[in-house]
């Protein structure tokens, strides 16, 4: 089935609507839309039509009716004079305003910044180190730059204002003030310029504060406060000076590490600034923690160094009171060894103190081992002893504790040599050594030809680098076979002679000088002495002779850039003619070590062709003026020296035939000792002398 669909019209709105509705739009609207719409607006509600345009000059509307009258037409009453109330109280103004120090004592510090501070110095006493300080630190002065901007030189002259505060501050000046100006600007310029002198601060330090109250904490609980409380040498009424504080405080623990103290503790320092008194009371708890004697030494690697020879090392004996320099002392000393690579000391409390009973402390010591072989080789050339190679292998610690072999070998123009060393260091003591030495040599010089096969042994007391003595010694026996060929008057060679020797001898030296390797002030004054049994197996004769030297040298600052050194030596051998000697064993001089500008062994009795022949006695003098210059920094000097020296046939020296040799040199200082190169020329030379004489060594020349 089909249905028919039939259309009906929409319905806009309800035909019984409102009258506001129905006048807006009408019933006719609704039943015809598009005539409606047709019909337009109705010309009441029209938009009216566009305005003309507004000339310029057109005249305006008039104002509505204004009834307020203009100022300028009204007349005021006088105003009656007000008296201020009698108990009226104006309040003070809290901020002064600080002057600029016009008549201040300036301080150029740089091409750009001037400092001002006041013309009484008394106000301000640590002015040349604060200037220094400022110097180093400030911000103008490290990024001072020609292309600086205006802007940029500002920037860093703020960052020095509160630099210059903070400096006050340490030397006490909590009240000061910095008045800071960049660009040279003065009143009534309107454009600040970059030119010398552009920044300037006023430093105006105001009153200095004091100590108040000072709190050291436990102090006063320690046995002998009274000696800890001087080391810290700060007292109420004393400027409040930090440094000084830091310095006090170093002092008062290296008196807690002198005393016993093992384990004391100091904690930071506080000061606590007060303004209304112009003080700061300073707090620095201390803690003593009680006395400490030494117990004893253990070691961690007994099969290396054991405890009981780490004990040897230590300058204390268990009982001594504990110092904190000992403990590092024998730390340093083991380092010195040259067998360990790091060390670690630890602090044990074995028994703790009582009321007037020191404790006791273990000293337990921790050891990384180094490599203890060595492998070490030399080439050297001189003019007079020719080429020279050495070579040597060494074990320091094959024999332990501390027992090194070393195997060496030298061969030469004039030397050949093989030998093997055995020494033991820190022997019964510390640095006391024992040597042994074995050896085959072959020496031909000007003066003698020489093959010899030698045993040698030598218990010493030493001076180091680590700890240079005022006293040292040493004695030890020499068994020495020789033969050896000499030269007659005439210069023949004659055959080789066999000599058998045995020696015994002993050594001291008195050292007061500053400096083992380059010493600038002190003396040191050293004597040797050897009686010898010689006996020519050619001959079948025995002689006996004392072989005896003194030796000496000063050292005295003549300015702070200039030390005159002087030295002598004394040697004589009594006893026996000299022709009964071994060549190698007689009295010669000259060379580098000697008297300059004269080749080495040259200087005394000769043959005709110029061979010396060596004498009984000798005699050596030598002065020279060590002068600092500013070169690398002060590391090169400049030496000119004068040498005198003669050697003569008989016991007693022959001034006679005095050999002077004058020079300069000069030295490179370096941490192990200075780097020397003289020239010396002889002022008297012989026949066979040459013009002149080159030396390089280490060290001084004494």
């Amino acid at each position: 089935m089909a249905l028919a669909a039939t259309a009906s019209p929409a319905l806009a709105q309800d035909r019984d609507t409102s009258a506001e509705l129905e006048e807006l739009i009408p019933d006719s609207a609704i039943d015809n839309p598009d005539g409606w719409a047709g019909e337009g607006v109705p010309a009441e509600n029209a938009a009216p039509d566009a305005l003309p345009p507004l000339a310029a000059d057109a005249p305006l509307d008039d104002l509505p009716e204004i009834t307020v009258p203009w100022p300028d037409e009204i007349e005021l009453a006088d105003v009656p004079d007000l008296e201020p109330p009698d108990d009226i109280q104006f309040a003070e103004n809290p901020f002064e305003v600080l002057p600029v120090l016009e008549d201040g004592f300036e301080v150029r510090v740089s091409d750009t910044t001037t400092l001002v501070f006041p013309s009484e110095r008394s106000l301000f006493p640590e002015q040349d180190e604060f200037i220094d300080r400022f110097q180093a630190l400030s911000q103008v002065e490290a990024l001072d730059s020609d292309e600086d901007s205006l802007a940029q030189l500002a920037a860093r002259a703020r960052a020095d204002e509160e630099l210059l505060i903070r400096l006050m501050r340490i030397y006490g000046y909590y009240d000061g003030e910095v008045l800071r100006s960049v660009g040279g600007i003065s009143p009534g310029e309107e454009a600040a310029s970059l030119a010398e002198g552009a920044v300037r601060f006023d430093v105006l330090p105001g009153p200095q504060y004091t100590i108040g109250a000072v709190d050291l904490g436990e102090l006063a609980q320690a046995d002998d406060s009274h000696l800890l409380r001087d080391a810290f040498e700060i007292r109420a009424g004393d400027p409040v000076l930090q440094d000084k504080i830091v310095e006090e405080q170093f002092d008062l623990d290296t008196a807690l590490g002198a005393n016993g103290y093992a384990f004391a503790e100091i904690d930071a320092p506080e000061l606590l600034i007060d303004h209304a008194r112009d003080e700061g009371d300073l707090t620095m708890i201390v803690r003593p923690n009680g006395k400490y004697n030494f117990g004893v030494v253990t070691s961690d690697r007994p099969d290396f160094l054991s405890g009981n020879h780490l004990g040897d090392i230590a300058r204390f004996d268990p009982g001594d009171l504990y110092t904190r320099e000992d403990e590092l002392d024998l730390r340093r000393a083991i380092l010195a060894t040259g067998l360990v690579s790091s060390v670690t000391i630890t602090k044990r409390e074995v028994v703790a103190p009582q009321p007037g009973q020191p404790g006791t402390v273990d000293l337990d010591v921790g050891i990384t081992p180094a490599p203890v072989r060595t492998l070490a080789g030399s080439i050297g050339y001189g003019s007079q002893e020719g080429f020279k190679i050495a070579a040597s292998w060494e074990h320091r610690n094959l024999f332990p504790p501390e027992g090194s072999l070393r195997v060496r070998g030298i061969l030469g123009t004039q030397e050949q040599l093989l030998g093997v060393t055995f020494r033991r260091n820190n022997v019964a003591g510390r640095d006391r050594i024992l040597t042994i030495d074995a050896y085959a040599s072959t020496i031909d010089t000007v003066a003698y030809d020489r093959q010899a096969i030698a045993l040698t042994g030598v218990f010493e007391r030493i001076s180091t680098l680590l700890y240079q003595k005022p006293l040292t010694w040493g004695v030890g026996a020499e068994l020495l076979a020789t033969q050896e060929s000499a030269v007659d008057v005439d210069g023949n060679r004659l055959p080789r002679e066999t000599y058998f020797v045995g020696s015994v001898f002993g050594r001291t030296e008195i050292d007061t000088t500053d400096s083992l390797l380059d010493p600038r002030k002190g003396f040191r004054l050293g004597g040797f002495v050897a009686p010898e049994i010689s006996r020519n197996n050619d001959i079948k004769t025995n002689s006996f002779y004392v072989r005896t030297e003194a030796t000496g040298s000063y050292y005295q600052p003549v300015s702070e850039k200039v030390v005159a050194a002087g030295r002598f030596r004394l040697a004589s051998i009594n006893g026996a003619p000299l022709e009964a000697i071994a060549p190698s064993r007689r009295l010669y001089a000259g060379g580098g070590s000697s008297v300059r500008g004269y080749g080495y062994q040259a200087i005394g009795p000769i043959t005709a062709d110029g061979v010396p022949t060596g004498g009984l006695s000798a005699f050596e003098l030598s002065a020279e003026a060590r002068i600092t210059t500013p070169l690398l920094n002060g590391l090169v000097e400049v030496v000119p020296f004068v040498d005198a020296g003669t050697v003569a046939r008989g016991t007693t020296p022959d001034f006679d035939e005095i050999k002077i040799g004058v020079g300069i040199g000069a030295r490179y200082k370096t941490g192990f000792g200075p780097i020397r190169v003289d020239v010396g020329v002889p002022l008297n030379p012989g026949e066979f002398d040459s013009s002149f004489a080159v030396y390089v060594g280490l060290g001084q020349a004494f």
